[in-house]
């Protein structure tokens, strides 16, 4: 991480999930993260859905800094997808947060 706190560091957060009902489950990630795209400090967020494992998916979030990711996990748009999420899974979903040592946008 920099030094200058004057500078972005951009991190990349990873939320894992596992569930026996994937397509529930998507119907709550969607407008979480089309909703969450829109937030102050976010550079991306995607969803994926394993395809060698059907009940594992994941969100892959990168932020321009560490800062705008937890004020983003404080947000509505976070808080209303755990709630409903939740009740759907299978286990504690994973969650790790990664530094951005080679993060590129190819927008």
């Amino acid at each position: 991480m920099a030094e200058d706190s004057d500078e972005l560091e951009p991190v990349m957060v990873i939320l894992g999930f596992r569930t026996e009902r994937p397509d529930d489950l998507l119907e709550i990630l969607a407008p979480y993260v089309v909703l969450s795209r829109g937030q102050p400090g976010c550079r991306n967020i995607d969803y994926v859905a394993s395809i060698t494992d059907p009940g594992r998916i994941m969100i892959v979030e990168k932020w321009e800094s560490i800062e705008a990711q937890r004020r983003h996990f404080d947000s509505a748009e976070m808080v209303t997808m755990a709630k409903h999420s939740v009740p759907l899974l299978n286990a504690e979903p994973d969650v790790d947060l990664f530094e951005g040592i080679s993060m590129h946008d190819l927008a």
